[in-house]
């Protein structure tokens, strides 16, 4: 696959745009602020991003990482303010699909931010990416983001039959996970 241009999506309210090193330290203020909520749905980017040097570099892997087509990172910018409220990413799974990951800070959630910026990657993964099946993981805890995905279109995965002896193996799906698809 060609490289992408790194373009900014725009919504009626936001931009979308891959990180630029100026960015660091709106990055890593927002990842430290948030930590103890973020910690569960995305422990590898906190601990790999622990000082303001690490944001740099978590930046500078995430433009070699677009630049490969091995995963797609945007900054979320309120377009009015400036304001940085979170991040959304694209991580193809080539052939065919790929897995959408978001996460806001706690004064830009109620606001439809959520939705606003997972419509605008929905479009840019079945677009420019060429994904024919997008996926999203929740906690089945996680009451909001399950419904921003059902908003948009995507739809739970039905729970796979898992038999007893593999359940007893402890090899079964996590069942405090809850998968949605949306296939174009």
């Amino acid at each position: 696959m060609a490289t992408l241009p790194r373009t900014p999506l725009l919504t009626a309210r936001l931009q979308l745009r891959p990180y630029e090193s100026t960015d660091a330290s709106e990055f890593f203020a927002l990842l430290a602020t948030e930590a103890p909520r973020l910690q569960t749905s995305f422990p590898d980017r906190l601990r790999t991003i622990t000082t303001l040097a690490g944001a740099l570099q978590a930046i500078n892997g995430f433009r070699q990482d677009w630049d490969t087509g091995r995963f797609y990172v945007f900054g979320i910018w309120h377009r009015e303010s400036q304001d940085y409220l979170g991040d959304i990413c694209l991580m193809p799974h080539p052939p065919y699909s790929g897995e959408i990951g978001y996460y806001l800070a706690t004064s830009a959630e109620g606001h439809g931010y959520a939705r606003e910026a997972l419509e605008a990657v929905t479009a840019f993964g079945f677009g420019p990416v060429g994904a024919h099946k997008l996926l999203i993981r929740c906690f089945v805890d996680n009451e909001k983001g399950q419904a921003v995905a059902r908003a948009i279109g995507f739809q739970e995965e039905p729970r796979p039959l898992v038999p007893s002896w593999l359940r007893a193996l402890d090899l079964a799906p996590d069942d405090n996970i809850r998968r949605f698809i949306l296939s174009r």
